[in-house]
Protein backbone atom coordinates (compact mmCIF):
# COMPACT_ATOMS: atom_id res chain seq x y z
CA UNK A 1 0.00 0.00 0.00
CA UNK A 2 3.02 2.54 0.72
CA UNK A 3 4.54 1.41 -2.39
CA UNK A 4 1.36 2.34 -4.39
CA UNK A 5 0.84 5.55 -2.55
CA UNK A 6 4.70 6.45 -3.00
CA UNK A 7 4.38 5.49 -6.93
CA UNK A 8 1.25 7.33 -7.91
CA UNK A 9 2.66 10.90 -6.15
CA UNK A 10 6.36 10.22 -7.85
CA UNK A 11 4.74 9.03 -11.58
CA UNK A 12 2.21 12.01 -11.24
CA UNK A 13 5.03 14.22 -9.60
CA UNK A 14 7.34 13.28 -12.95
CA UNK A 15 4.23 13.56 -15.73
CA UNK A 16 3.64 17.10 -14.65
CA UNK A 17 6.69 18.29 -14.21
CA UNK A 18 7.42 17.61 -17.80
CA UNK A 19 4.45 19.16 -18.74
CA UNK A 20 5.16 22.39 -16.39
CA UNK A 21 8.51 22.24 -18.55
CA UNK A 22 6.59 22.98 -21.31
CA UNK A 23 4.82 25.37 -19.69
CA UNK A 24 1.50 23.32 -19.93
CA UNK A 25 -0.57 22.88 -16.60
CA UNK A 26 -1.95 19.57 -15.02
CA UNK A 27 -4.56 20.10 -12.86
CA UNK A 28 -5.98 17.79 -10.23
CA UNK A 29 -8.74 16.64 -12.44
CA UNK A 30 -6.48 15.78 -15.73
CA UNK A 31 -3.70 14.08 -13.57
CA UNK A 32 -6.77 11.92 -11.96
CA UNK A 33 -7.85 10.78 -15.38
CA UNK A 34 -4.28 9.70 -16.60
CA UNK A 35 -3.77 8.11 -13.37
CA UNK A 36 -6.90 5.83 -14.06
CA UNK A 37 -5.56 4.93 -17.22
CA UNK A 38 -2.20 4.02 -16.11
CA UNK A 39 -4.13 1.90 -12.88
CA UNK A 40 -5.52 -0.27 -15.83
CA UNK A 41 -2.56 -0.35 -17.61
CA UNK A 42 -0.73 -4.15 -18.78
CA UNK A 43 2.54 -2.99 -17.02
CA UNK A 44 1.00 -1.38 -13.36
CA UNK A 45 -1.66 -4.69 -13.16
CA UNK A 46 -0.56 -4.47 -9.32
CA UNK A 47 -2.36 -1.44 -8.65
CA UNK A 48 -5.47 -2.88 -8.73
CA UNK A 49 -4.17 -5.30 -5.66
CA UNK A 50 -4.52 -2.67 -3.20
CA UNK A 51 -7.45 -0.12 -2.10
CA UNK A 52 -7.87 2.51 -4.74
CA UNK A 53 -8.43 5.28 -2.06
CA UNK A 54 -5.38 6.42 -0.89
CA UNK A 55 -3.63 6.18 -4.14
CA UNK A 56 -6.50 8.88 -5.43
CA UNK A 57 -6.02 11.11 -1.72
CA UNK A 58 -2.05 11.03 -3.07
CA UNK A 59 -2.66 12.67 -5.98
CA UNK A 60 -4.85 15.19 -4.00
CA UNK A 61 -1.58 15.90 -1.68
CA UNK A 62 0.26 16.28 -4.90
CA UNK A 63 -2.60 19.13 -5.66
CA UNK A 64 -1.98 20.68 -2.61
CA UNK A 65 1.50 20.76 -2.71
CA UNK A 66 1.83 22.58 -6.06
CA UNK A 67 -1.19 24.85 -5.04
CA UNK A 68 1.13 25.68 -2.15
CA UNK A 69 4.15 26.36 -4.57
CA UNK A 70 2.20 28.95 -7.21
CA UNK A 71 0.78 30.60 -4.11
CA UNK A 72 4.52 31.09 -2.94
CA UNK A 73 3.76 28.71 0.31
CA UNK A 74 6.28 26.37 -0.17
CA UNK A 75 9.35 24.97 -2.37
CA UNK A 76 8.33 23.02 -5.57
CA UNK A 77 7.00 19.71 -5.05
CA UNK A 78 10.12 16.64 -4.20
CA UNK A 79 9.76 12.92 -4.46
CA UNK A 80 8.53 10.74 -1.50
CA UNK A 81 12.11 8.35 -0.68
CA UNK A 82 11.31 4.37 -0.14
CA UNK A 83 13.19 4.94 2.90
CA UNK A 84 11.44 8.31 4.46
CA UNK A 85 7.80 8.65 5.94
CA UNK A 86 5.65 6.45 4.35
CA UNK A 87 1.83 6.83 4.56
CA UNK A 88 -1.77 6.02 3.08
CA UNK A 89 -4.85 8.54 3.79
CA UNK A 90 -8.43 7.27 3.81
CA UNK A 91 -11.27 8.31 3.98
CA UNK A 92 -14.75 7.17 4.59
CA UNK A 93 -15.41 4.91 1.80
CA UNK A 94 -12.33 3.09 2.20
CA UNK A 95 -12.51 2.10 5.97
CA UNK A 96 -14.91 0.95 8.86
CA UNK A 97 -14.70 2.05 12.70
CA UNK A 98 -16.87 0.48 15.57
CA UNK A 99 -16.23 -0.05 19.51
CA UNK A 100 -13.14 0.26 19.10
CA UNK A 101 -12.40 -1.95 15.93
CA UNK A 102 -10.83 -0.18 13.30
CA UNK A 103 -10.87 -1.84 9.51
CA UNK A 104 -9.68 -0.69 6.54
CA UNK A 105 -9.97 -1.79 3.01
CA UNK A 106 -7.70 -4.57 1.57
CA UNK A 107 -6.02 -4.76 4.79
CA UNK A 108 -8.58 -6.17 6.94
CA UNK A 109 -9.28 -5.30 10.60
CA UNK A 110 -6.10 -3.14 12.58
CA UNK A 111 -4.54 -4.06 16.18
CA UNK A 112 -4.32 -0.56 17.15
CA UNK A 113 -3.18 0.40 21.02
CA UNK A 114 -5.23 3.74 21.41
CA UNK A 115 -3.46 6.22 23.42
CA UNK A 116 -6.86 7.88 23.92
CA UNK A 117 -10.59 7.89 23.97
CA UNK A 118 -12.99 9.33 21.74
CA UNK A 119 -16.63 10.12 20.95
CA UNK A 120 -17.26 11.05 17.26
CA UNK A 121 -16.80 8.65 14.52
CA UNK A 122 -13.28 9.57 12.45
CA UNK A 123 -13.89 10.57 9.25
CA UNK A 124 -10.28 10.27 8.08
CA UNK A 125 -7.77 7.57 8.60
CA UNK A 126 -4.10 7.43 8.43
CA UNK A 127 -1.79 5.04 8.75
CA UNK A 128 2.20 5.71 8.58
CA UNK A 129 5.27 4.36 9.02
CA UNK A 130 8.18 5.83 10.62
CA UNK A 131 11.59 5.39 8.80
CA UNK A 132 12.58 3.57 12.21
CA UNK A 133 9.83 1.33 11.27
CA UNK A 134 6.87 1.99 13.71
CA UNK A 135 3.01 2.25 12.43
CA UNK A 136 0.96 4.60 13.74
CA UNK A 137 -3.35 5.61 13.15
CA UNK A 138 -4.27 8.77 12.59
CA UNK A 139 -7.51 9.88 13.10
CA UNK A 140 -9.38 13.15 12.10
CA UNK A 141 -12.32 13.41 14.81
CA UNK A 142 -14.93 15.93 15.40
CA UNK A 143 -14.80 16.14 19.13
CA UNK A 144 -16.43 18.97 21.48
CA UNK A 145 -13.48 19.82 23.80
CA UNK A 146 -14.78 21.48 27.51
CA UNK A 147 -12.98 24.56 28.60
CA UNK A 148 -10.69 24.40 31.68
CA UNK A 149 -12.01 26.88 34.52
CA UNK A 150 -10.62 30.54 34.83
CA UNK A 151 -7.48 30.82 36.82
CA UNK A 152 -7.58 34.56 37.40
CA UNK A 153 -3.86 34.67 36.63
CA UNK A 154 -2.05 36.38 33.50
CA UNK A 155 1.54 36.00 32.30
CA UNK A 156 4.08 36.92 29.68
CA UNK A 157 6.48 34.61 28.24
CA UNK A 158 10.01 35.22 26.79
CA UNK A 159 11.55 32.45 25.14
CA UNK A 160 15.01 31.91 25.18
CA UNK A 161 17.53 29.35 24.51
CA UNK A 162 19.49 28.80 27.72
CA UNK A 163 15.95 28.82 29.15
CA UNK A 164 13.73 27.84 27.06
CA UNK A 165 11.28 30.49 28.45
CA UNK A 166 11.16 33.18 30.95
CA UNK A 167 7.95 33.74 32.59
CA UNK A 168 6.67 37.05 34.55
CA UNK A 169 5.82 35.56 37.32
CA UNK A 170 9.52 34.66 38.21
CA UNK A 171 9.45 31.27 36.92
CA UNK A 172 12.50 29.85 34.69
CA UNK A 173 11.46 26.70 32.43
CA UNK A 174 14.74 25.20 31.50
CA UNK A 175 15.96 24.13 28.16
CA UNK A 176 16.55 20.15 28.01
CA UNK A 177 18.33 20.66 25.27
CA UNK A 178 17.41 17.43 23.66
CA UNK A 179 19.81 17.08 20.73
CA UNK A 180 22.58 18.33 22.36
CA UNK A 181 22.52 16.07 24.72
CA UNK A 182 22.60 13.13 22.39
CA UNK A 183 24.97 14.76 19.63
CA UNK A 184 27.65 12.79 20.19
CA UNK A 185 25.89 9.35 20.07
CA UNK A 186 23.82 10.11 17.11
CA UNK A 187 27.20 11.20 15.31
CA UNK A 188 28.53 7.89 16.15
CA UNK A 189 25.69 5.88 14.84
CA UNK A 190 25.66 8.46 11.14
CA UNK A 191 29.46 7.50 10.95
CA UNK A 192 28.78 3.58 11.70
CA UNK A 193 26.03 4.23 9.07
CA UNK A 194 28.18 5.91 6.51
CA UNK A 195 31.06 3.17 6.65
CA UNK A 196 28.61 0.18 5.86
CA UNK A 197 28.02 -1.02 2.12
CA UNK A 198 25.72 0.60 0.32
CA UNK A 199 22.66 -1.98 -0.46
CA UNK A 200 23.98 -4.72 2.46
CA UNK A 201 22.06 -5.51 5.48
CA UNK A 202 24.46 -4.12 8.01
CA UNK A 203 23.98 -0.77 5.96
CA UNK A 204 19.96 -1.30 6.85
CA UNK A 205 20.58 -1.60 10.52
CA UNK A 206 22.79 0.98 11.11
CA UNK A 207 20.28 3.80 9.32
CA UNK A 208 17.42 1.71 11.30
CA UNK A 209 19.52 2.34 14.70
CA UNK A 210 20.36 6.50 13.39
CA UNK A 211 15.93 6.64 12.75
CA UNK A 212 15.72 5.36 15.79
CA UNK A 213 17.67 7.41 18.12
CA UNK A 214 16.40 10.96 15.38
CA UNK A 215 12.40 9.58 16.74
CA UNK A 216 14.13 9.43 20.53
CA UNK A 217 14.67 13.29 20.46
CA UNK A 218 11.55 14.06 18.53
CA UNK A 219 9.51 12.38 20.72
CA UNK A 220 11.81 13.84 23.72
CA UNK A 221 11.17 17.30 22.75
CA UNK A 222 7.81 16.99 22.15
CA UNK A 223 6.76 15.45 25.46
CA UNK A 224 8.60 17.92 27.21
CA UNK A 225 6.77 20.72 25.18
CA UNK A 226 3.97 19.21 25.53
CA UNK A 227 4.02 19.10 29.04
CA UNK A 228 4.92 22.66 29.50
CA UNK A 229 2.64 24.60 26.97
CA UNK A 230 -0.42 22.23 28.83
CA UNK A 231 0.42 23.38 32.42
CA UNK A 232 0.64 27.44 31.22
CA UNK A 233 -2.84 26.75 29.94
CA UNK A 234 -4.04 25.39 33.16
CA UNK A 235 -2.48 27.60 34.73
CA UNK A 236 -2.91 31.22 32.86
CA UNK A 237 -6.16 32.68 31.30
CA UNK A 238 -3.86 34.92 29.16
CA UNK A 239 -0.80 34.38 27.72
CA UNK A 240 1.19 37.06 26.19
CA UNK A 241 4.19 35.87 23.77
CA UNK A 242 6.60 37.32 21.16
CA UNK A 243 5.80 36.64 17.50
CA UNK A 244 9.51 35.47 16.61
CA UNK A 245 10.55 35.21 13.01
CA UNK A 246 12.31 31.83 13.49
CA UNK A 247 12.83 31.64 9.95
CA UNK A 248 15.01 34.55 9.95
CA UNK A 249 16.55 33.64 13.15
CA UNK A 250 18.05 30.21 12.10
CA UNK A 251 20.45 32.06 9.69
CA UNK A 252 22.51 32.56 12.26
CA UNK A 253 24.66 29.98 12.26
CA UNK A 254 26.45 30.01 15.42
CA UNK A 255 22.73 29.55 16.94
CA UNK A 256 20.82 27.51 14.07
CA UNK A 257 21.21 24.47 16.45
CA UNK A 258 20.07 25.81 19.36
CA UNK A 259 16.99 27.48 17.85
CA UNK A 260 15.94 24.50 16.08
CA UNK A 261 16.30 22.06 19.12
CA UNK A 262 14.58 24.74 21.33
CA UNK A 263 11.34 24.63 18.80
CA UNK A 264 10.37 28.37 19.34
CA UNK A 265 7.53 27.67 16.57
CA UNK A 266 6.24 24.77 17.94
CA UNK A 267 6.17 26.17 21.43
CA UNK A 268 4.23 29.15 20.53
CA UNK A 269 1.75 26.36 17.59
CA UNK A 270 0.88 24.50 20.78
CA UNK A 271 -0.22 27.37 23.02
CA UNK A 272 -2.14 28.37 20.07
CA UNK A 273 -4.36 25.70 19.77
CA UNK A 274 -4.21 24.65 22.87
CA UNK A 275 -5.23 27.94 23.71
CA UNK A 276 -8.44 27.81 21.43
CA UNK A 277 -9.58 23.99 22.71
CA UNK A 278 -9.91 25.78 26.72
CA UNK A 279 -10.81 29.01 26.00
CA UNK A 280 -7.94 30.36 26.91
CA UNK A 281 -6.34 33.89 25.49
CA UNK A 282 -2.86 33.98 23.38
CA UNK A 283 -1.26 37.18 22.37
CA UNK A 284 1.31 37.69 20.87
CA UNK A 285 3.40 40.93 20.57
CA UNK A 286 5.01 42.43 17.66
CA UNK A 287 8.59 41.12 17.03
CA UNK A 288 9.54 45.07 16.66
CA UNK A 289 9.07 45.87 20.58
CA UNK A 290 11.88 46.39 22.40
CA UNK A 291 10.64 44.08 24.99
CA UNK A 292 14.05 43.50 26.40
CA UNK A 293 15.63 46.84 25.94
CA UNK A 294 12.61 48.54 27.51
CA UNK A 295 12.97 49.40 31.46
CA UNK A 296 9.80 48.25 33.01
CA UNK A 297 9.79 50.13 36.18
CA UNK A 298 10.25 53.67 34.31
CA UNK A 299 9.99 52.76 30.46
CA UNK A 300 13.06 53.95 29.02
CA UNK A 301 14.32 52.37 26.10
CA UNK A 302 18.53 52.03 26.32
CA UNK A 303 19.98 52.27 22.45
CA UNK A 304 21.42 49.12 22.21
CA UNK A 305 21.77 45.74 24.47
CA UNK A 306 24.08 42.45 22.81
CA UNK A 307 22.72 39.11 23.39
CA UNK A 308 25.82 38.73 26.07
CA UNK A 309 24.40 40.69 28.47
CA UNK A 310 22.12 39.39 30.72
CA UNK A 311 21.77 41.92 33.58
CA UNK A 312 21.58 45.81 33.20
CA UNK A 313 21.29 48.19 34.98
CA UNK A 314 18.60 51.16 33.66
CA UNK A 315 20.63 54.42 33.72
CA UNK A 316 17.76 56.72 34.35
CA UNK A 317 16.43 54.82 37.82
CA UNK A 318 18.86 52.46 38.55
CA UNK A 319 17.21 49.52 38.61
CA UNK A 320 18.85 46.06 38.12
CA UNK A 321 16.97 44.16 35.29
CA UNK A 322 17.54 40.31 34.68
CA UNK A 323 17.35 40.93 30.62
CA UNK A 324 14.52 37.53 30.15
CA UNK A 325 12.06 38.35 33.48
CA UNK A 326 12.26 42.37 32.48
CA UNK A 327 11.30 41.05 28.90
CA UNK A 328 8.61 39.07 29.80
CA UNK A 329 7.31 42.10 32.20
CA UNK A 330 7.05 43.86 29.33
CA UNK A 331 5.43 41.56 26.66
CA UNK A 332 2.93 40.84 29.59
CA UNK A 333 2.03 44.78 29.98
CA UNK A 334 1.40 45.03 25.91
CA UNK A 335 -0.42 41.96 26.23
CA UNK A 336 -3.09 42.87 28.77
CA UNK A 337 -3.12 46.53 27.11
CA UNK A 338 -4.31 44.56 23.39
CA UNK A 339 -6.58 41.86 24.98
CA UNK A 340 -8.18 44.94 26.74
CA UNK A 341 -8.86 46.26 23.47
CA UNK A 342 -10.11 43.17 22.27
CA UNK A 343 -7.11 42.29 19.21
CA UNK A 344 -4.44 41.14 19.00
CA UNK A 345 -0.46 42.66 17.82
CA UNK A 346 0.51 40.84 14.96
CA UNK A 347 2.88 42.33 11.98
CA UNK A 348 0.83 41.35 9.35
CA UNK A 349 -1.93 42.44 10.79
CA UNK A 350 -1.88 44.99 13.32
CA UNK A 351 1.28 47.11 13.61
CA UNK A 352 2.15 48.78 16.45
CA UNK A 353 5.26 51.67 17.11
CA UNK A 354 7.43 51.30 19.66
CA UNK A 355 6.33 55.39 20.40
CA UNK A 356 2.97 53.77 20.59
CA UNK A 357 3.33 50.68 22.56
CA UNK A 358 5.59 53.15 25.28
CA UNK A 359 2.77 55.31 25.61
CA UNK A 360 -0.06 52.61 26.13
CA UNK A 361 1.97 50.97 28.51
CA UNK A 362 2.91 53.83 30.84
CA UNK A 363 -0.78 54.97 30.60
CA UNK A 364 -1.44 51.17 31.96
CA UNK A 365 0.61 51.38 34.99
CA UNK A 366 -0.81 54.80 35.94
CA UNK A 367 -4.26 53.34 35.77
Amino acid sequence: MFGSCRWAYNTMLRIRTDAYAKGERINYVRSSAIFTELRHATETKWLEEVSSVPTQQSLRHLQVAFQSFFDKRGKYPSFKKKRGKQAAEYTVSGFKYKDGNLSVSQLGKLDVRWSRKFASSPTTVTITKSPAGRYYVTLVLDEVVEHLPKANAEVGIDLGINRLATLSTGERIPNPQHLKSKLKKLARLQRIMSRRKKGSGRKERARIAVAKMQEYIADSRNDYLNKVTTDLVRRFDLIATEDLNVRGMVKNHRLARSISDASFGYFVRMLEYKCEWYGKELVKIDRFFPSSKRCFDCGHIVESLSLSIREWTCPKCGVIHDRDENAAHNILAVGQTVSAQGGRVRRKETSVSKRGVRRTVNQLEHV
